[in-house]
């Protein structure tokens, strides 16, 4: 979930209130609040704790609840998930401790998660992302850590598909496997994977769904036409213009992206120009709604 902020920063509560509420009409199973594209780490404690509670009181009551409670120490880190837990959030997602990279093995990836997960109110999904933290989880820690009963699996944001079907075979057959970028769904869906947790799903979350449903219906090339018709889109408001042209996107898409906060800047006129017509190609028709 993006974190609308007004133009001098603060946090724009009224506009995140209104995105929940119309994700609520959208085909999806739950929410990610304080994730990668909420800019939680230019987020305060208290604001924080103040999105999750905005969505858990917000929330259609069937859909999932998911914190991305993730700090650099595993103490700080069952702190911060078991707050969010008494605040109503169902499940977390923890980051791989990033900090001191060179250390960061398999050895402490399963030491760092078992503490976590033996202490945590709520049961946690590992979070993979090397593109923000240069640490890639392995193979055998996720084999060890998928056993955990406390551990109920993994987004992997990589895109890597050959690691992605990899975590699929060693895991435990109760561990959710699932993609963190629509760039690898189709490949997820086709080899079992039936949960991403993706950026475009701020700006287009019955896009990912259709994708999906055409998939399980069996039009096997439907949904790969759709999916590769989507892609440029995905490309845009995830890798080519950040997290300040999701937020555009959103705007122009009839939601409440906002202004990012500093040192982000947002999309200059020339970018929006640009966003606009990746939209306008994969979607025509459908964007310049008012938020």
């Amino acid at each position: 979930m993006v974190t609308p902020f007004k133009a001098n920063g603060d946090l724009d509560t009224d506009a995140f209130v209104s995105n929940v509420n119309k994700w609520n009409e959208d085909k999806m199973a739950g929410y990610l609040v304080i994730g990668s594209n909420s800019e939680t780490v230019y987020l305060s404690e208290e604001e924080k704790l103040e999105l999750v509670k905005l969505t858990v009181h917000n929330a259609k009551k069937d859909r999932f609840v998911m914190v991305g409670s993730g700090m650099d120490s595993a103490r700080e880190t069952v702190r911060l998930t078991n707050k969010c837990a008494k605040l109503g959030a169902h499940c977390a997602l923890v980051l791989t401790p990033f900090y001191y990279g060179p250390f960061m093995d398999s050895k402490a990836m399963i030491r760092f998660f078992t503490e976590v997960a033996d202490n945590s109110d709520i049961p946690i999904l590992i979070y993979n992302v090397s593109k923000f933290t240069n640490v890639n989880i392995g193979a055998d820690a996720v084999a060890e850590l998928s056993r955990h009963k406390n551990i109920v699996g993994i987004k992997d944001s990589n895109g890597d598909v050959p690691q992605l079907a990899t975590f699929l075979r060693v895991a435990d057959p109760s561990f959710q496997v699932m993609t963190g970028t629509f760039s690898a769904w189709y490949p997820a869906l086709a080899m079992g994977t039936t949960g991403i947790i993706s950026a475009m799903a701020n700006c287009c979350p019955n896009e990912i769904a259709e994708t999906q449903e055409l998939y399980e219906a069996g039009k096997h090339k439907e949904a790969f036409e759709f999916y590769q018709r989507m892609f440029p889109v995905n490309g845009a408001v995830t890798g080519g213009f950040g997290i300040a042209g999701l937020k555009y996107a959103c705007d122009y898409l009839g939601y409440k992206g906002g202004s990012v906060r500093n040192p982000l800047a947002d999309c200059n006129a020339s970018q929006q120009e640009q966003i606009r017509a990746i939209i306008e190609k994969a979607l025509p028709g459908k964007g310049g709604k008012k938020t």
